[in-house]
């Protein structure tokens, strides 16, 4: 029996584009493309680059480590003297965006970089929980270095800065642990990943500037609480000399940092999976089926 005569085992797809397709579409270059087809490609390039961060050598990540806690201190140069000259803080923040520009066009990495593309790649089967600790230990632990040494060049080039750096950094660590910083913390490190997210999807230099500036207005012009960004800044004062001691930095540093990667982790990357949960199944199945053919 034919499809044509009811055979329910049977049946004809309709062509894409006709009335029984329910794809969505999207136009990419002229052309429009399934959505689901462009999801799968995302995927394909996040965890190609989620595990490029995980399988770089020690010294390669201690390099982009160091440069990623440098760039930032180049952001918070730039904030200063925004600052100082206007005494806004969003206008500070949106100065900022420079550091955050300067870590994406100069591959550097940041640690809240981490929480979107190097997940996907571990879930994927394209690397292990162990290199993704070492990727996140070694990456805070050389951006609090390389902030530091650049801070300490910033603090002595530029005196008229300090009153500016001190006022900005003592704010953040005698806020207290209240609610309001705690939803800052969140939204700092969910913040810091959706730019990560945004980035990855374009291939534009001028996105990625805007992408950038528009993250420093939101986490620095708003002083969300950022471990990794934050801690740069108290360097500085510390430097600089603001009464904060090193216990002081760590009280607040540790509980910040937590937020941030819950922030990143569960409001930001965790949906994504949940949304591309079956292309992660099947591509760790090829990867396990790989190694066993091997």
């Amino acid at each position: 029996m034919s499809a044509q005569d009811g055979d329910p085992d049977q049946s004809t797809e309709p062509e894409a584009g006709g009335q029984g397709d329910r794809y969505e579409t999207v136009e990419v270059g002229g052309v429009e493309r399934r959505l689901e087809e462009e999801l799968h490609e995302e995927f394909n390039a996040t965890v190609s680059e989620g595990e490029e961060r995980l399988k770089r050598t020690h010294r390669g990540l201690v390099v982009t480590g160091l440069f990623g806690g440098i760039d930032v201190g180049l952001g918070i140069m730039a904030m200063l003297a925004v600052m100082h000259a206007t005494g806004s803080t969003l206008l500070a923040g949106l100065a900022f965006g420079i550091g955050l520009l300067a870590l994406r066009l100069a591959h550097s990495e940041l640690f809240t970089e981490d929480f979107m593309l190097p997940v996907n790649a571990v879930l994927a089967g394209h690397g292990t929980l162990a290199q993704l600790g070492r990727l996140w230990s070694v990456t805070l632990v050389t951006n609090l270095a390389g902030g530091w040494a650049f801070m300490w060049l910033v603090v002595y080039a530029f005196p008229q800065y300090h009153e500016d750096l001190v006022t900005s950094a003592v704010d953040y660590v005698t806020a207290g642990f209240t609610m309001e910083t705690v939803a800052l913390a969140l939204l700092a490190g969910s913040t810091i990943t959706l730019m990560t997210r945004m980035n990855q999807g374009t291939s534009s230099d001028v996105m990625t500037a805007v992408i950038s500036l528009i993250g420093g207005l939101l986490v620095v012009g708003l002083q969300m609480h950022h471990g990794a960004l934050s801690s740069v800044l108290i360097f500085g004062a510390m430097q600089a000399g603001a009464e904060i001691s090193v216990g002081q930095w760590l009280g607040w540093f540790w509980w910040v940092t937590l937020l941030n990667m819950v922030g990143g982790l569960v409001i930001m990357t965790a949906p994504r999976i949940v949304r591309t949960w079956e292309l992660v199944r099947e591509e760790r199945g090829r990867r396990l089926s790989e190694r066993r053919a091997h």
